[in-house]
């Protein structure tokens, strides 16, 4: 009798613990996970985001075979393709193009660090937001397609005054969620970059990522998106949910742009615990080959010291 009791117990603390595990929120799993990270020495790679290249891209100068020649002259890790230099955007390229793009990305040593599109999650328009969502959609297809593990959204720039911030936040986290679902089952981390739009500070940031409180939900931390007081204080608030970075050459301190401590943001960065890529993004005028090669080798430099 003894005996059949012990079994008994053993079945029930067995089928305990799946259920304990489900009480665990995705904010502790990711919790877990910066912990685990913490613990492993930093390991910090280059990427290029396309944007870099936004106007020879834009007036077909330049086109992305090109760009995946010059980031392999130059010896990055990676490349961030963004989705608008793609032949066609918004509409999806064909596969035949996508698994161009891969290969020549493959055979150069080039990994796709991510990619990106314009959407609008603020729109009060419920038709225009869903025609955003199924966008982003596609392209998280595409991304599947081009191994790339993360598309970048916006959150958008609307502001409309017979909504309250709350109000925009409460559709745009239902729309969000949406299309979190659809990049899991495609293996494609969605993430917001914080954008100088509705996302101004790290608070906002932090509001809106707790909402949708997600596993396959995740932050762009851009570094030059902060403009409200200390940039390096709301990097180091909001690095924790960083899924992929833009390191811009400068930031805003109190509202007033100054170059970037790229010491300082990298210290920041490898203290977190992130290990995967940095996005360089360039801007501004002067020849994008030019700017990005200069800021490279600041940024190789800089890694190199911390």
């Amino acid at each position: 009798m003894k005996l059949e009791t012990t079994r008994r117990d053993f079945v029930k603390s067995i089928m305990i613990v799946p259920a304990i595990g489900s009480f665990l929120t995705e904010n502790e799993g990711k919790k877990a996970l910066l912990a685990e990270n913490k613990s492993k020495r930093s390991k910090l790679k280059t990427s290029l985001n396309a944007f870099s290249f936004s106007t020879p891209l834009t007036d077909k100068s330049m086109n992305l075979d090109d760009l995946l020649d010059f980031c392999a002259e130059q010896n990055f890790d990676g490349v961030d393709l963004t989705g608008y230099f793609f032949p066609n955007y918004p509409q999806i390229p064909s596969d035949e193009y996508i698994y161009h793009i891969k290969r020549k990305a493959h055979l150069l040593g080039l990994a796709i660090s991510g990619t990106g599109i314009r959407n609008d999650y603020t729109n009060p328009d419920p038709e225009k937001r869903k025609a955003d969502v199924q966008m982003i959609k596609n392209w998280i297809e595409v991304a599947s397609k081009l191994g790339a593990p993360v598309i970048r959204v916006f959150a958008g720039v609307l502001r409309p005054k017979e909504y309250t911030w709350d109000q925009i936040a409460t559709w745009m986290v239902k729309d969000i969620r949406e299309c979190v679902e659809y990049g899991q089952k495609h293996g494609v981390i969605v993430a917001i970059q914080n954008h100088n739009d509705f996302i101004q500070t790290a608070e906002d940031a932090i509001k809106v990522i707790k909402m949708v409180n997600m596993e396959w939900f995740g932050l762009i931390l851009d570094t030059g998106s902060y403009r409200q007081g200390d940039p390096y204080a709301q990097i180091s608030q909001t690095v924790q949910y960083a899924v992929n970075w833009q390191v811009k050459e400068n930031i805003f301190v109190d509202g007033i742009e100054v170059k970037t401590d790229l010491k300082r943001l990298f210290k920041i960065i490898k203290e977190s615990g992130y290990r995967g890529y940095l996005p360089i993004e360039t801007l501004g005028k002067g020849d994008p080959k030019e700017k990005v090669s200069k800021f490279l080798k600041e940024v190789q430099q800089a890694l190199k010291e911390i």
